[in-house]
């Protein structure tokens, strides 16, 4: 449910590591290069592979950057902001825009898609998502759908998926 936050339990091997979107990739004084991430950190001698939004893998016994999940096409991506906050998907494109906002396509796991700023983005995992989700794993309920979770009644579709395989098992009766 979209606005209501839900903690999820995780287990002690992903209570080690966190996962941090890079900020800012600068050199610092005497040309020593850091990267700074969205929670304040900033980490000195990173990998040259690691770009601006990628998010690394922080081991937080030893804080170190366990590892780098890219910001590309195809990646797993969680909503931290705008009106699909909370959504996870696929990043599909970034439509480029001088001047502007950058505008992020994602697809979630429904099938649906929608643009979200590119500011508004975290990638959580290069094909599948490495932390836990919630229940619903990130996909956004129409209002009718979680008006019917909520009250108990099975969802339109479902039902009609339901009837039909009723009336095809009663043609099948009758045939024989």
């Amino acid at each position: 449910m979209k606005g209501r936050f839900q903690p999820v339990k995780i287990d002690k091997k992903e209570a080690q590591i966190k996962l941090c979107k890079v900020v800012r990739k600068r050199l610092g004084a005497n040309k020593i290069p850091y990267i700074v991430t969205h929670d304040g950190r900033t980490i000195r001698f990173p990998h040259p592979d690691i770009k601006q939004n990628d998010s690394v893998k922080l081991n937080l016994e030893t804080n170190e950057v366990d590892g780098v999940i890219k910001f590309d096409n195809g990646a797993s991506i969680f909503v931290q902001g705008g009106n699909n906050i909370g959504r996870v998907g696929i990043l599909q494109n970034i439509e480029a825009h001088a001047g502007s906002y950058d505008i992020a396509h994602v697809k979630d796991a429904s099938g649906r898609t929608f643009a979200t700023r590119k500011e508004n983005i975290f990638v959580i995992g290069a094909k599948n998502p490495e932390i836990t989700l919630p229940k619903r794993q990130g996909v956004k309920q129409t209002l009718l759908e979680e008006r019917n979770e909520r009250i108990g009644r099975p969802n339109e579709e479902e039902s009609e998926s339901d009837e039909q395989g009723e009336e095809a098992a009663a043609s099948s009766d009758e045939e024989k």
